[in-house]
Order: structure tokens, then sequence, then C-alpha cells
């Protein structure tokens, strides 16, 4: 096959192309959707003989990350990938989503749809083209499918415009991120993340995203004219009409009644016996058809479900279709977790605990489009109690993984900054009891635990699930979704966000596409109904509380100077690690020279503030400190003090008279109280022990030191001007003084300038000896002594 490609742009000139022809040929259909740098691979196939012993349709999506495709090698021990990420199992559900609807739901031939970007650049992200490729692979296949779809992805400038498709970098700092789904003529799938985004504005975006979608459709359109192979015929799975028309007229008045039941444990056990009853009375007629029979009786069900909502506007617990269930909300219930909340509504009810942490607890992340930390996270789980089953453990699902990502998303917009709440943060919700949208009671139940901790949210924020059921020309949005609804109605409509709009969306449909009045109506009954929950939120916790729990650890924010990080950290880390093993606090610290100091309690906190503060300090003449001695010279002792430098205490300020030498009134590892005297231009310290009761005379630095006025031993270049000036001439002192050294030893021979000579003349030469004090001549003179 020849290879055919298409091409559209998008409104800001950004030319896409869809490749069929030259990867993949052995799948049922391929693409190659290219943008810039950026290349992914789509493929469809599909089995030939349809799978026994299964009632739903086999499709899997799943998108391959490679890193190759940035240039990067996988972390870790083992550099072969192995479990997919959070952002590729959200992107897998991304293609998934949109797909479904518009194969026919009585296949049951296997699908698979592989994803796989093979180049990626930041200023145009793969998901979106993802969805676009499975989309055209899928058209350009001989698989049966109704499509094709578009995907596109809607952001916001600073003036409320909208960006198509923007980049990574834009998408950081928009208001929206929006990626919308759908055929030529209606939109099929939603995802959203807002900083509360009115309804209009959304509906906005919608419909530009809809432009763009049908541009996308007819492109790929054109490449099956160019490529595309003829459709498959493939047996479908049939349904015995004439067991259906039984129990459509024998059986149907009775399936409706037992609908009507508020509770749904008792309905569902109630409509287990009925449809045990169709079956035991109709096997006799049916004597080959059993498994048809049961199938077919939950077939009638459903119909009555709709019939009875769509004719009668009454649902089967007796609400109306803008009813909420019974709602509470509590707080504080854990006395060891540093948050909780309990939301129920209705026989729906979750169990979320907040965990705070440190900036170092923060999750790393490493996907092809992000790689660095995530302080804020919410794990999401569906044990099998929740519906009274009984199954066996394993991980979370990509069910999970999402319904997890959702509520996540929807409380990203009112978390405080972290420079005003340093925290990592961990949400767990654990659904107790399911029965509808359990999804956006972990968003509720996210809000009262973020409060119960104290965490400054900036509003808070609720959710809740619409459904659709749509017959014909007639349709009914219902608010606040139970289990029975959302597996009979057409739509799942999740819409979370505060009092001023919209945080988070989420659709998905089982029908081709939901009109747009369907959407005007499901925003206006969702904002009612957001309302009314956070009213119930607010009734239950008016606000964050002002004070943390005391299990929560306290974290000290200290700023440091960059290049005192070093200092900070030590060594191979020995520093930090001292730090932290003598006090028991947590330490990290920022590129910033930002230090957050954690710690369960306020005596470990503060010491290691302590400490920190201590060694990067900066010292100035006047200031009184304790520290230790380190070691000695004959004129004098060395005194660590903070900022990790060391003072000289010449031998002549140690005391009153002064010793002779040091060593009479100090050892080492003695604290002695001093006072800074002078800090030069090279940063060098000096100190004194004397008079500390005294006021400082930065004119008389050092107590009973008369002024130095001019040096023996010859010419000293003049007034100093402060430590490490030109010291010019001779040197004097022991080193001879203005002794004739006469000539050298070696006839002719030119040697160069003397030591001395060279010493002035190169006053940038690497020190060897610390710094020490200048006191009479029988001292030494040089602070320093350059190597030879």
């Amino acid at each position: 096959m020849s290879v055919q490609s298409v091409e559209f742009t998008l409104p800001d000139g950004r030319v896409v192309s869809i490749e069929t022809g030259k990867l993949a040929k052995q799948a049922n259909g391929s693409v190659v959707v290219k943008i810039g740098d950026t290349y992914v691979l789509a493929t469809a196939t599909m089995g030939n003989d349809p799978k026994s012993g299964i009632d739903f349709f086999p499709l899997t999506c799943d998108f391959e990350e490679r890193k190759y495709a940035v240039g990067k090698i996988p972390g870790g021990f083992v550099k072969r990938g192995g479990r997919p990420s959070e952002k590729a199992i959200l992107t897998c559900r991304l293609i998934d989503r949109p797909l479904r609807p518009l194969f026919d739901k009585n296949m049951r031939n296997e699908t698979q749809v592989i994803v796989m970007p093979l180049s990626v650049e930041m200023e145009n992200l793969p998901d979106v083209y993802a969805v676009l490729g499975a989309s055209a692979a899928l058209h350009v296949s001989d698989i049966p499918w109704a499509g094709p779809i578009g995907c596109v992805r809607v952001g916001m400038d600073a003036d409320g415009g909208f960006l198509i498709n923007p980049s990574q970098d834009a998408i950081a700092t928009s208001d929206l991120d929006l990626v919308v789904a759908g055929t030529a003529q209606a939109i099929l799938m939603v995802e959203a993340g807002a900083n509360m985004v009115s309804e209009a504005k959304m509906l906005e975006a919608f419909d530009v995203a809809h432009e763009v979608i049908k541009t996308q459709c007819a492109a790929i359109e054109k490449l099956r004219e160019l490529a595309g192979k003829p459709k498959r015929e493939i047996k479908l799975h049939e349904y015995n009409k004439e067991i259906l028309d039984v129990i459509r007229e024998r059986f149907s008045a009775e399936l409706r009644a037992g609908l009507q039941d508020p509770d749904k444990a008792s309905r569902e056990a109630g409509l287990t016996l009925l449809i045990n009853g169709v079956v035991e009375k109709l096997t006799p007629e049916f004597p080959d058809k059993i498994a048809d029979l049961k199938e077919l009786a939950d077939k009638v069900v459903k119909e009555q479900l709709r019939d009875l909502i769509i004719t009668e506007g009454k649902r089967p617990d007796g609400r109306g279709t803008t009813d909420i269930r019974q709602i509470d909300c509590e707080v504080g219930l854990l006395p060891r977790v540093h948050g909780t909340g309990l939301f129920t509504r209705g026989q729906t009810q979750v169990l979320t605990a907040l965990t705070l942490g440190s900036p170092g607890d923060a999750q790393m992340v490493d996907t092809l489009e992000e790689d660095g930390e995530k302080k804020y996270m919410h794990f999401y789980n569906f044990p099998p109690y929740s519906v009274g089953e009984a199954r066996s453990l394993r991980g979370p699902g990509r069910r999970e993984i999402g319904h997890g990502a959702l509520a996540e998303r929807a409380l990203v917009p009112v978390l405080p900054e972290a420079k005003d709440w340093p925290y990592t943060m961990l949400l767990t919700s654990d659904v107790m009891e399911s029965n509808g949208s359990t999804s956006m009671a972990s968003t509720c139940g996210s809000t009262l635990a973020l409060m119960d901790a104290g965490v400054p949210i900036k509003a808070p924020v609720a959710g809740i699930a619409m459904g659709l059921i749509n017959e014909g020309d007639k349709f009914a949005v219902l608010t606040d979704i139970q289990g029975m609804e959302d597996f009979s109605g057409d739509m799942d409509f999740k819409v979370a966000g505060t009092a001023d709009g919209i945080t988070a969306l989420q659709l998905d449909t089982k029908i081709q596409g939901i009109p747009r009045p369907v959407f005007v109506d499901a925003f206006e009954q969702a904002r009612v109904a957001r309302l009314y929950i956070l009213n119930k939120i607010t009734e239950a916790i008016p606000e964050s509380r002002t004070t943390a729990s005391q299990y929560a650890p306290r974290i000290i924010t200290v700023q440091i100077d960059p290049e005192q990080i070093g200092m900070i950290i030590g060594p191979g880390g020995k520093t930090i690690k001292k730090i932290t093993a003598d006090t028991g606090a947590k330490i990290d610290i920022e590129q910033s020279g930002l230090v957050h100091i954690t710690a369960t309690d306020g005596i470990s906190g503060d010491a290691a503030r302590a400490i920190i503060e201590g060694m990067t300090k900066t010292l100035s003449p006047g200031e009184i400190y304790d520290g230790e001695v380190v070691r000695f010279l004959q004129f004098g002792a060395f005194v660590a003090l903070p900022g990790g430098k060391d003072a000289l205490v010449h031998v002549s300020q140690l005391s009153d008279p002064p010793p002779s030498r040091p060593e009479e009134n100090l050892k080492i590892g003695d604290t002695i109280r001093v006072r800074i005297t002078e800090i030069d231009s090279q940063g060098r310290v000096n100190a004194t022990a004397r008079d500390l009761d005294t006021p400082f005379d930065p004119a008389n630095p050092e107590p009973g030191r008369p002024p130095r006025g001019p040096r023996p031993g010859g010419d000293r270049g003049g007034d100093r001007g402060g430590r490490g000036g030109d010291r010019g001439g001779d040197r004097g002192g022991f080193r001879g003084g203005d002794r004739d050294r006469g000539p050298r030893s070696g006839g002719d021979r030119d040697r160069g300038p003397r030591r001395e000579d060279v010493t002035s003349a190169s006053p940038a030469l690497d020190p060897v000896v610390e710094p020490v004090e200048e006191d009479g001549d029988d001292l030494p003179k040089a602070r320093f002594r350059p190597r030879r």
C-alpha cells in the first residue's frame, strides 16, 4: 500500500498531517499524526472471531510511553518500562471514552487500539493527537465503527481568549485546560480542569472546540477516501426478539413496580427475585434459551426505568429529576489523622483522610511531558465491600486512578500557594458505600478533610454527577444520579466547583453525542445542586481550622543565601544528616535557598532552626557570641562562630592581664564568650574576650590595645586601609627586619626576586595558613604565607 496523507490547519496556523501506509502495515489500520516535532503512531486491530461467554464489547486502549521520544533513558534500576505512569493511564482512558460509544454494543470481537508517541515536543502535547490518531486508524481500517471523531484541547489566555492545543507552558498559566472529543455532529467526551470558570464561558469553549473537531473529522474522512479499507462483515450478538416481546408483554408491569424502591439493597434483591421468576416461568416455553431469558429480562428492566423517568418524571427512589439525596457531612472523626471528612449522599459514602508531610515527601513525576515533583495527591480506593461483594484485592485499576485524578483536579485551583503552605498533601478517599457518583463524593470529602486539617483553601469545592435519559426527541437531565441510573442512562456528566465557578468536568456518554441543549440544562442543574451541597459542607465546618492537628508536622521556613546551601548540606550530606540526627527534624532545601524544617514537635523544629540560622548568620562587629575553642596558635586562639566562621582572639584579648600563651587559660572544646571586633575585606574575623560589658566602640574595638600607628621594621606601605591590603616594602619582624642578607651565592645566576618581593607583587596567592593577628615586633606580621 502506498503512503497517503492528509493535512489540516489549526486556527493559529500550525499544520497537522495524518499519514498511513508507512508504519505498522499489518495492523487493520495504522496512522502517524505529525505536528511540529511531535509524531504519534496509532494502530487498530480486531480479532477474527467473536469471544464467547461475554456480555460486553471487549475493547482495549493502550497508550505506550516511549522515553526515547523525549531523548530520555528511564530512571531507576530497571531500565525497561514496567507499569505505565499515571499520565499514561489517564491518556488510555482519554482514548477509550470517546471511541467506545461508536462501536456496536453487540460486537464481541476483541478489539485493541495501541497508541505510541514516537517523538514529543512540549509545544505539541501528544495526548489529544493520540485520540485523533486512534480515530484515524479505526476509520481507515476494516473494523466496523461509526466514526470518525476529533479531539482538541482548549486553553485560555490572560484576556480570556481561547487557545487551541496550547503548549505545556501555556497550559501552566491558563485558567482552563479542557479536552473535548466528538463527531462532526456532537460532543462525546469532556475532561477539564479550570480555575473557577463560569458555565457560560465553558459552553463557549465547547463551541470553539467543536468547530475544530469538524475540521479534523473532514480530514480523516478524506484520508479514508484515499486509503481506507472496506469495512468487514462480522457476526453480532443477537437477542431473541420473540422472547423479548413475550417478556415485555407479560412482565413489564411487575418489573416496573419492582424498580420503585428507595433502598438499593432491597430493590436489587426484589428485582433479582422477579427476574428469577421470569426465567422460571418462561423456561418451559424456551428450554434452550435460559441464558437469554435472564439477559432479556434485565433489558426490559432497563427499558422500564427509562420510560418511568421520561413519561412520569419519577426515579427508582421516588425523587424528581432535580432532587438530591439526603446529605450528611462530618469532620474530625479519626483522632490521629491530620484531617478527615466523611461525606454521605444517600447510599453513597466516602471517608477521606488527609496526611500532611514535608516538602521532601512530594511524589517524583517522570513522564514524557513532565519531570519534577507533585505536592498534592489524591488516592481513590473502591473496595468490594462498598457494593456488598467479595472479591480479591488488587492494585488500583484505571477506573480508580481516573476517579482519583478527577477529584484531585477539582481541588487544585483552591489550594494555597506553596510559599504560604509548603506542606506535601496526600488525600486518600476510601469508598465505604457506593450507589453512584463516588468520585464527586470524594471531591466533597476532600474539601471537608482539607478544612478539618487547617489547610487555608481559597473556597470550598463540591461536586455533583448529572445523568441523561434520551428517547427520541425527549430527554431528561437527572441531578445526582445513582448507580442504576448511571448503568441504564445515556450520560455521566460530573461537575465540580466553588460557588464562583467550575473547577473540574468529566463527561462520558453511551450514545453518539450529546446535543448542546442538554449541556445548557445540565450546567444549570449542576450549578444549583453544587450551591446546595456547598451549604451543607459549610454547615459542618464553616471555614478552615486556624490550628492544625497536634499530630500534624510543623514546618518552619528559613531563607538563606543560596551560596550557603553547600555549607548546610556538608560534604556528602554529612552536616545536614547530623542536624537531622541531633534534632529529629527533617530538612529540605530549595535551590532558591528556602529551607523547610519539618518536625513533629516545636522543640525539634526550633533546635534545627537555631542551628541553621546560627550557621548562616551574617556576622557584624560588636556582636557577642558563645563559641567553642577549636585550635591554638602561639599568639592566640581560634573560636568557632555561627556561619561557619572561626574568629581569631589574640592572646592580648583573652583576658586582663593577658596570658603569655593561650593554652594557659583555655583548652580545645572550651566555650568562651567573645565580641567581634573586626571583619576584614576577605571575611576574616577578629574578636576579643575582654570588657564585654563595655559598650562597643568601633574606633577602639579591642579594649586595652592602643592604636597601632606606624609599625617598626621599615616602610610598611603606609595606611593598610583594612586587612588584606598591599603590604609593600620590607616585611621586617621575625623574618629579619632590616638585616642585610647579603648577596646570594651562585655567581651571576639570576634567581628572581626575593620571597618578600613575590609577596608584595602577588596579593592573590593561595593562603596556606589560617588568619593570624599582628601585635608587636616579636609576633608574625603577616596574616598568611604565600605558597613557595
